[in-house]
């Protein structure tokens, strides 16, 4: 707002305003019948500021500015105010708001004085004295108070140490350098981790580390020194590759130097290690994860000390997927059919979080997640000679009772009927029951059976079907599966599964 102010000096000022007009409400007033031309408003519904317009809300002149408010009394007080022009008896008037600066009178200065003070701007107000600094005064209130979103920068607190009782963890000094900034390029800070005298920084589109209550310095030939330095966090380096942790850092998991996250951005699955980043995800599962991260809503990750592997669940609203990275054949291992909040490893037990309660894993029957027992299976491809067409007679595998061959499919399309599990024999008729029946039968340690084709006739083909001896083909796709209730057995051995076979003869179509 416009003001005048004359100063008896010559020298540099500082115009300070104290107190704001602030917005008002409408607030109505009846003009007083004893006089006609003036308007009395009654306490307590006064609420005007200096500089106001009264504006007559009645004909004949509706919306005409009638006076200016040139001063404004205490709270809770009657205020008068005289009218320019007549204004009829039991006028309304309404006000309506801040003055524009074309009707603030030229006495508002000296009314309103209070509101403004003068600073001399030079020391003790000599001619060409040294002039004061424009910094920080106490007495400058901020009229706008706005919060800093710095994403990408990182601040230490004073230092916390339990032996001499020292804890300044509460104080962060302005007038020391305690913030150290990313490059804000990358994203935001999503993951900190602390790894001996390194700080590895995960931004979400790269990741970082920085020396820890140390300062590396270089010498010209190349041999680099430690040297003693008050410097908290050092200069930040980025590993090589252009990864970062997106925005899931639910993702990491550690064990030892080896840390293991998600980049939903680039739709991959990493691993950080003594010799940087390794996109794990290409370990044959590209295009898996390329396609389930995009629809990820939720990706929560855990190392299972158990098992030795890290245990990966990409979650969205309508399903999700949990699979396990094994760092012993550097693969993807493993579905399994729990849906984890939250995951971690404590003195080699495996726990995880559902709906709220704790689950600790590798307890009582195998694949029984929650309370609820899940059927299991596997899945392989018999291909030895790949440009080779064979004929697969049987189907053999070495491991535990109870797994039964769900489908195989050859790369003709060619297809066998399942083959039920094995049923032990404790007697002569079950003995012959078990070997006219299409189940695996046991030998030495082995289960083995016939493979009864199940394909329909194709153009030239005179036998098909059960007629035919096994399926023909590049390949063969095997599934073999052990139902739930077979698993809840615990008082039956493990159901491993070692390997699975099948005696081939080469072939011609």
């Amino acid at each position: 707002m416009a003001a005048t102010l004359e100063v008896n000096y010559f020298s540099t000022f500082w115009l300070k305003k104290i107190n704001s007009i602030v917005e008002v409400k409408d607030t109505t007033g009846t003009a007083d019948a004893s006089t006609g031309t003036t308007i009395t408003l009654k306490a307590p519904n006064i609420n005007v500021g200096a500089g106001q317009i009264v504006t007559d809300t009645t004909s004949p002149f509706p919306g005409n500015p009638v006076v200016t408010v040139l001063s404004v009394a205490a709270n809770n007080q009657d205020i008068t105010i005289d009218s320019a022009q007549p204004v009829a008896n039991n006028n309304v008037i309404a006000f309506t708001g801040r003055a524009a600066d074309a009707y603030i009178p030229e006495a508002f200065e000296a009314v309103d004085a209070n509101d403004w003070y003068i600073e001399e701007a030079r020391i003790r107000g000599g001619y060409n004295n040294t002039s004061v600094d424009f910094g920080v005064k106490a007495y400058i209130v901020e009229d706008t108070f706005k919060q800093q979103h710095r994403i990408s920068s990182l601040i230490y607190s004073g230092i916390f140490n339990s032996r001499t009782g020292v804890n300044n963890t509460n104080q962060f000094s302005v007038g020391e350098d305690i913030t150290k900034s990313a490059d804000p390029v990358n994203g935001s800070i999503q993951k900190l981790y602390a790894e001996d005298t390194n700080l590895i920084i995960f931004q979400e589109d790269k990741v970082s580390r920085a020396l820890i209550d140390k300062d590396a310095i270089y010498s010209a030939e190349g041999g680099g020194s430690v040297t003693s330095s008050s410097l908290v966090i050092g200069q930040i380096v980025a590993y090589a590759g252009e990864y970062g942790i997106s925005t899931d850092p639910e993702s990491f998991a550690v064990y030892g130097y080896r840390k293991y996250f998600t980049d939903k951005k680039r739709g991959c699955v990493l691993r950080l290690s003594a010799d940087g980043i390794t996109e794990i995800s290409s370990y044959g599962m590209h295009d898996f994860f390329r396609d389930e991260l995009a629809n990820a809503t939720k990706i929560v990750g855990g190392w299972n000390s158990h098992s030795k592997d890290y245990v990966l669940s990409i979650q969205n609203d309508s399903n999700y997927n949990t699979i396990t990275f094994d760092e012993g054949v550097l693969g993807w291992t493993t579905f399994s059919s729990y849906k984890p909040n939250y995951s971690f490893s404590l003195s080699n037990v495996f726990y995880t979080f559902n709906s709220g309660k704790l689950y600790q894993h590798y307890l009582g029957p195998y694949a029984r997640f929650y309370g609820v027992t899940y059927p299991s299976d596997v899945t392989v491809v018999l291909n030895s000679n790949p440009s080779v067409v064979k004929n697969f007679k049987t189907i053999n595998y070495e491991g535990g009772p109870g797994w039964e061959l769900e489908s195989m499919v050859a790369s003709s399309s060619d297809k066998t009927l399942p083959i039920g599990k094995y049923v032990f024999q404790d007697n002569l008729a079950s003995l012959e029951t078990q070997i006219w029946s299409n189940t695996f039968k046991k030998k030495e340690d082995k289960y083995f059976a016939n493979l009864i084709n199940n394909s329909p006739a194709v153009n030239g083909e005179i036998l098909y079907g059960a007629d035919m001896s096994g399926i023909k083909g590049f390949y063969s796709t095997v599934k073999m599966s052990i139902s739930a209730i077979t698993q809840f057995d615990t008082s039956a051995i493990k159901k491993e599964l070692f390997s699975v076979s099948s005696d081939v003869v080469e072939s011609s179509y």
